[in-house]
């Protein structure tokens, strides 16, 4: 087993694992931490054990195709992220089987398989990484009180974050910190900051007699009840854990770049060289260790005589998700606005056809639109990109609830993270953690600023690929005669302005101003029958003022 405390290979060393020969055998159950380096889990379960179990269970729950959905994917997730999950099991399957193992890998719902493994098996001990996820809660609940009533020992690290966000919460008198900075103070330094991290081994134990349980190999995503022709583009990004170190490679590479890296500068707009990492999926499924990463990062400022800090940094970024992690798990119904004592509860509108003009690229912003095209075929957006769509939906433009843009994003991306994509959507919407709703994104001057040719339109909206580009971002100012040189009339080949910017921003910006007094002169505790009157007072607002904002509508020519 080689033990790992920073990025330099130089820096290994072979400490082997020490047999207790105790003939008894382990099961390690993955979910997340779909990787062999950093696992703590795969660490404790190889020790001593005659034989090793590695386990994951295909969930139907997330994998079953669901042909209701708006998307190719499971009721869940879209085919983008399910590929994105196979390939990361496939890596672990190849890694484990180097080291005289592979991945056993059963169907049904995982706290009933787990229960029949255990039973079956005979384990003397269950691994499993710690979830703060509501689902993994509950799960985790139900099987380790099996496992206790049986005396199996069960071993749940906290290893997919560089904290334990009960530890922070503790420390924080039983809440969890809601700025970041007040986060930053009280968490301090992650334990591992001085870790020497397991990042490989010569070898594991042996698989034991699996008996008659339907073990299988990874799926095929045709084995699932998909097609390879699901999708006419598929992302870009390859799952698994050889994946992961690459790409953590080749970025942090360039020590200078990650020395100076700023959040707020990075480029929406680069596609072919994304301005980012693109680790955030990585992250998300465990395929790279937060914590190794976290190493990596320190190595590389000791290094250098400047760089970047939190909130801007690379490792702020790091950090970012460790407090949504912490405030999702200390904040009942952090999923939703209702029940969510640190969300505003705002009267957002239902319109479905706003929703499905926005979810399917077709609100007539062309840089709006280009975006949620990236999103659907490549399941992943530069995260100022995302910020712009986010910001449309709901406080900018069109004034939809935010649990309806965050149902989008946790289907289509393939880095969805519940605890950061709900927390992102509350911050954005100006429900929580920011509430500076005057501050809107531009669907045309936003994206004109890094990109002023519309390459990234161009792309995406190929119907736009020959519009001139003092129009591409307001295809509809451009003459006929201009639409139809460039093969795209506005209306006919590509939608009109669903809204008119300037006029839906102010209509929005007042609505939160009314909202946000409600909320002050209620001390927070706004209750259904208030949003009821608010919500029909706005709705008589948006009556009295619909004609003149329709005569106000964007003329074509």
């Amino acid at each position: 087993m080689r033990r790992f405390s920073v990025c330099s290979p130089s820096s290994y060393r072979l400490s082997p694992i020490t047999s207790m020969a105790t003939g008894s055998g382990s099961l390690i159950w993955f979910r997340k931490g779909l990787r062999v380096h950093d696992n703590p889990a795969l660490e404790y379960a190889s020790k001593g054990s005659q034989f090793l179990y590695p386990v994951f269970v295909i969930d139907p729950h997330y994998m079953e195709s669901d042909p209701s959905a708006f998307s190719p994917g499971s009721s869940r997730a879209g085919v983008n992220r399910i590929r994105f999950l196979l390939e990361s099991l496939r890596d672990l399957d190849s890694s484990l089987k180097k080291l005289g193992s592979r991945l056993l890998v059963l169907k049904g719902e995982p706290g009933e398989i787990l229960v029949r493994c255990l039973q079956e098996w005979k384990v003397k001990r269950l691994c499993f990484e710690y979830d703060t996820d509501p689902y993994y809660q509950a799960l985790d609940f139900k099987v380790k009180d099996y496992a206790s009533s049986t005396g199996v020992e069960v071993f749940s690290p906290v290893s997919h974050t560089l904290f334990n966000p009960s530890d922070i919460i503790a420390k924080n008198g039983g809440k969890p910190p809601l700025s970041y900075q007040s986060f930053l103070k009280i968490a301090g330094e992650p334990s591992c900051v001085e870790s020497e991290l397991v990042m490989s081994y010569s070898s594991l134990p042996p698989i034991g007699d699996v008996g008659k349980l339907g073990i299988s190999e990874v799926p095929t995503l045709e084995e699932l009840g998909y097609r390879e022709d699901e999708q006419a583009e598929w992302t870009p990004f390859r799952g698994g854990e050889s994946e992961a170190l690459k790409r953590l490679t080749k970025s942090i590479s360039d020590k200078v770049w990650v020395a100076n890296f700023e959040k707020p500068k990075g480029d929406p707009s680069a596609f072919l060289k994304p301005a980012t990492t693109v680790l955030s999926p990585y992250l998300k499924f465990g395929c790279l260790s937060s914590r190794y990463f976290y190493q990596c990062l320190q190595r590389i400022y000791k290094d250098m005589k400047k760089h970047t800090s939190p909130p801007v940094s690379l490792l702020g970024q790091l950090l970012w998700r460790e407090f949504f992690y912490t405030t999702a798990f200390g904040t009942p119904n952090f999923d939703k606005m209702k029940g969510n004592r640190i969300c505003k509860q705002i009267p957002w509108k239902e319109d479905p056809d706003m929703l499905a003009a926005w979810r399917d690229s077709k609100t007539g912003y062309p840089w709006i639109d280009a975006i949620m095209v990236q999103l659907r075929k490549w399941g992943w957006m530069h995260h100022l990109a995302r910020h712009c769509v986010a910001c449309f939906l709901t406080r900018g433009d069109l004034f939809i609830h935010w649990e309806q843009g965050r149902d989008v994003f946790e289907r289509l991306l393939i880095d969805s993270d519940w605890a950061v994509n709900n927390g992102n959507w509350m911050w954005l919407s100006c429900s929580s953690f920011f509430y500076q709703y005057n501050r809107i994104y531009s669907p045309v001057s936003f994206g004109k600023k890094y990109d002023p040719d519309g390459k990234y339109i161009r792309h995406f909206l190929p119907v736009l690929k020959d519009m001139p580009k003092q129009y591409i971002y307001e295809p509809w100012t451009a003459p006929i005669s201009v639409q139809a040189k460039a093969k795209c009339i506005v209306g006919k080949d590509y939608p009109k302005p669903m809204v008119l910017h300037d006029l839906a921003s102010k209509e929005c910006k007042r609505k939160m101003g009314e909202t946000y007094a409600l909320n002050k002169k209620m001390n927070g505790k706004v209750g259904d029958e208030d949003l009821r009157d608010l919500r029909r007072k706005l709705q008589k607002d948006d009556e009295h003022d619909e004609s003149k904002i329709r005569n106000q509508r964007p003329k074509l020519n």
